[in-house]
């Protein structure tokens, strides 16, 4: 299955989003939900607010996620960008400065494990991912050779309170 293959299936579906791993591994995921979404938002307008451009930052977007076996591509929750880019379904990760996964039920493992790994192998500087528990905590991950290391868990309120050049993103 290529990329390609998956658009073709995203445009016939509006219902569900369709990822696949760089091994070729099918994932067949709902659209999120309203805290999902709200968290999301926050958080764009959260680096809005601090002057990170908006052509910086999408919610939503395919990634081409280059692998030992192949091309897989993933659609991460928010990406941020150190420059605009062209226009496209599946964008290269060369530019990205981040990307932010919002957990949903029954995507812990996908979540936390899996695209960890992909992000990293892919060299994405920063990977945080954001539970949905009552504090919404979300871990800041930096990549540290080849692999993320963990350099802060807080909750979203709290670092909603930070600024992004804290965290690299200005």
């Amino acid at each position: 299955m290529t990329l390609d293959d998956l658009t073709a299936m995203m445009s016939a579906d509006e219902h569900h989003r369709y990822e696949i791993s760089p091994e070729g591994v099918l994932s067949v995921v709902p659209p999120p939900g309203y805290v999902h979404a709200i968290i999301a938002t926050r958080l764009m307008a959260w680096l809005l607010a601090a002057g990170v451009p908006a052509e910086r930052i999408a919610q939503a977007v395919g990634l081409r996620i280059p692998g030992a076996t192949g091309v897989g591509g993933r659609i991460p929750d928010l990406v941020v960008w150190s420059k605009a880019q062209a226009d496209g379904v599946w964008l290269a990760v060369d530019d990205v400065l981040l990307v932010v996964e919002i957990i949903s039920p029954g995507s812990e493992g996908t979540d936390t494990v899996t695209k960890r790994n992909e992000y990293a192998s892919a060299g994405i500087p920063q990977y945080w991912v954001v539970d949905q528990d009552s504090a919404q905590t979300v871990t800041v991950h930096r990549l540290a050779g080849d692999q993320y290391a963990v350099q802060a868990t807080m909750p979203l309120a709290w670092l909603l309170n930070t600024v992004p050049a804290e965290h690299d993103l200005a």
